[in-house]
């Protein structure tokens, strides 16, 4: 079962909405995010789905693959050829998870006949790799940003997975993303739970197999 959102593009350039969200959160924290719930700031419209929060970006469709229950299993932004997959997990008080997390990715994808390799990126040190798919060669670009008792993982695909550079909406959705960790304990690496909004939920509960999000406009 997918859900798919799409803001309508208005036609703003994504290089000046990547900006815009910059310059709100100047005065309520970080200069960028991803954000802690504790420090997102509020003049933003975001899509809740629970743990994650994702800023309304124009020409970004959301993607929420979920089982028949409404639990979400995957969350993909799409603009154009380029995808970002996001998930976000439970990680310590005192120190990030992401070197370690990253570590495992490469040697499990080299195990599985892949090359990988790091490189220097805007959020650290990033994952880039080349899998085999029944489609061809692909390229895929990892990223994680560690935060207050949480890390963001975001895979690449597309040409965007090559060039940083091309990312445009999908960066300033990186940028944007809050992080609603919550206070109970979990395990390091969990999880941490996606929830449909309501909208979506709603259709789930009325037996609508093929229920979409409204567009926004």
């Amino acid at each position: 079962m997918i859900f798919s959102r799409k803001r309508a593009d208005g036609g703003r350039h994504a290089r000046d909405q990547r900006a815009d969200v910059l310059d709100s959160s100047e005065a309520a924290g970080p200069a960028r995010g991803p954000y802690d719930l504790a420090e997102a700031p509020d003049d933003v419209q975001r899509l809740d789905l629970g743990s994650l929060h994702i800023p309304a970006v124009s020409g970004v469709e959301v993607r929420v693959q979920a089982d028949p229950q409404g639990v979400v299993q995957q969350v993909v932004l799409v603009h154009g050829d380029n995808a970002l997959q996001l998930g976000v997990f439970a990680a310590p008080r005192s120190e990030g998870i992401w070197d370690e997390v990253r570590e495992e990715i490469r040697q499990s994808l080299i195990g599985d006949g892949a090359t990988a390799q790091e490189a220097q990126g805007e959020y650290g040190i990033e994952l880039h790799a080349r899998v085999n798919t029944p489609d061809g060669p692909t390229d895929l670009r990892f990223v994680g940003i560690d935060g207050p008792r949480w890390m963001v993982r975001g895979v690449y695909q597309g040409a965007v997975a090559t060039d940083p550079a091309a990312a445009g909406p999908l960066a300033t959705c990186l940028d944007g993303l809050v992080v609603d960790r919550g206070q109970e304990a979990k395990p390091v690496r969990e999880p941490l739970p996606l929830r449909l909004p309501r909208e979506m939920a709603d259709q789930v509960e009325g037996g609508d197999a093929a229920a979409t999000a409204p567009r926004e406009t």
